[in-house]
């Protein structure tokens, strides 16, 4: 009879043990869950426009609620994980994913899969901050980023798979999109029970911030809806509700920080000029992004003709760039300093976004869509592991968990507002994605937007961005800041949002 492997104790794993390889892909494909269903649904969302008659809000509510609850859940889905255990947050997480996304699978209309995208962020606001954590407080200090560096290398390798992967479920079936994350949570959650040891953080704050939190949804929630409903008519009353009500959480959201006995975001944070500019620049360039991958691909496929599974790859140039220099551009940015990686990062970016101008009617991808990716994907390179990097060292070391967290809720935040002002702006709505002529007027202006956003970042780097990375000093037997990035900052949630780095385990 074979026995049942015991867990290690926590913090006593080691690399190219059984065990380590369990925890590596018990995380690795619980955060792939989450990456994936958040880039690769929009490769589906013509098909799902057409199979359920949904107008373009449709499609906008369908990539923004899920990210909504994300953004605004993500922080307490970390405090949650300290507190009460990581991997029991994570499994509850990766089963509250899969129960999503089987009522995606089945949604009979938009209204229903809106209401299960939603769903699907809560889960992935759950699992999101407890994989990396795992490993952080799970492995042996000399073997911690190690493990670290691998689960980034094999996110990295999701990330380049899953456009393939969804592009070819797109073709048979939008529903097998989700349906496929069954499953793999079923062999999640198996071995997460039989792999992975447990741990907490003994000193996590005793309170949660409910009320910080519930501000959030309401906050985030007000300001998409009315943004999103701003270019239909006879919505007027409700926008300006709406508008008004989000506003205000959010401002009440900031009091209560400041009062809050355990904040989701500690104020002294924003008191650091580097911090709330490096802020600044992640709002500006991540709004653009969650814009060029809802539109290019429905650009593609609409106006010029593209498959699912082609119009999918159109950026799988940025992965590869991502995946093979973002760690150089880190170190790059630890040498010379962050400011001219964050500031010629975003005009290279913008520089690709307006090259995408060239994707239209009979767009051949090796003259018009290779050359704005490439362009596109190292101005990202460049930009997002000097950006985290600026992140955690304009932060008190006891805060570099939150403050990563705070600056991965601020780029889902700025992709969740974009998705819903920037096509509004741009003159997209009802079934413009449907008109090969309305879309492609719309999806001109919506990059000049775009770029337009990434060089206002660029310019808040060049002005804001002044002290050099210091590499913070580290616990005993871990890699100090600079080190960690150097492994961490591969393409794994560099495209949709900052790599989010946990709280410091307790010893």
């Amino acid at each position: 009879m074979t026995s049942r492997v015991q867990p290690a104790p926590a913090g006593g794993l080691r690399m190219g043990t059984p065990q380590g390889r369990w925890v590596l892909l018990t995380t690795v494909l619980g955060s792939s869950l989450a990456l994936l269903d958040g880039t690769v649904v929009n490769v589906a969302l013509e098909r799902i426009g057409a199979d359920l008659d949904a107008g373009f809000t449709g499609l906008q509510w369908t990539v923004n609620a899920y990210t909504l609850t994300l953004a605004s859940l993500i922080l307490l889905g970390g405090s949650l994980s300290d507190r009460f255990g990581r991997r029991r947050v994570f499994v509850i997480g990766v089963v509250w994913f899969a129960a999503a996304s089987l009522l995606c699978g089945l949604a009979p209309d938009v209204t229903t899969l809106v209401l299960a995208r939603a769903l699907q962020g809560v889960g992935g606001a759950l699992l999101t901050p407890g994989s990396l954590a795992i490993i952080s407080a799970s492995f042996a200090g000399e073997d911690r980023a190690a493990a670290i560096g691998a689960w980034s290398g094999f996110g990295g390798v999701a990330g380049a798979v899953g456009p393939f992967l969804g592009g070819w479920l797109v073709e048979w079936s939008w529903r097998a999109v989700f349906l496929v994350n069954l499953p793999v949570a079923v062999l999640i959650v198996v071995v997460a029970a039989k792999h992975v040891p447990e741990t907490w953080d003994p000193a996590a704050a005793p309170g949660l911030d409910w009320t910080g939190t519930a501000l959030v949804v309401a906050g985030l929630g007000g300001l998409t809806y009315a943004l999103t409903a701003a270019g239909g008519t006879g919505q007027g009353a409700a926008v300006a509700v709406s508008g008004v009500a989000g506003v205000a959480a959010l401002v009440a959201f900031a009091v209560v920080q400041r009062r809050s006995r355990h904040p989701l975001v500690p104020p002294a944070l924003f008191a650091n000029r580097q911090f709330t500019a490096a802020n600044a620049v992640t709002f500006l360039v991540y709004a653009p992004l969650g814009v060029v991958f809802v539109l290019l691909v429905l650009q593609l496929q609409v106006v010029a003709g593209y498959s699912p599974l082609l119009a999918g790859t159109a950026l799988l140039p940025l992965t590869v760039l991502m995946l093979l220099f973002s760690s150089r551009a880190g170190a790059l940015a630890q040498r010379i300093g962050p400011r001219l990686p964050m500031t010629v990062g975003p005009v290279l970016a913008a520089a690709g976004v307006l090259l995408m101008l060239r994707v239209g009617e009979d767009a051949s991808y090796l003259r018009d869509v290779l050359p704005a990716s490439v362009v596109f994907g190292a101005g990202l390179t460049l930009l997002v592991a000097p950006l985290t990097a600026t992140v955690l060292d304009s932060a008190e070391t006891r805060f570099a968990g939150v403050a990563s967290g705070v600056n991965n809720a601020v780029a889902r935040a700025a992709s969740l507002l974009a998705v819903a002002v920037v096509p509004v702006a741009a003159g997209i709505g009802g079934d413009d994605y449907t008109d090969p002529t309305a879309l492609d007027a719309g999806f001109r202006t919506a990059m000049s937007i775009c770029a337009a956003l990434l060089l206002a970042g660029a310019a808040i780097a060049a002005a804001s961005v002044r002290r050099p990375l210091v590499a913070a000093p580290a616990a005993v037997g871990e890699p100090a800041v600079g080190e960690r990035l150097a492994v961490e900052d591969c393409l794994h949630c560099g495209i949709a949002a900052p790599q989010l780095y946990p709280r410091e385990p307790s010893r």
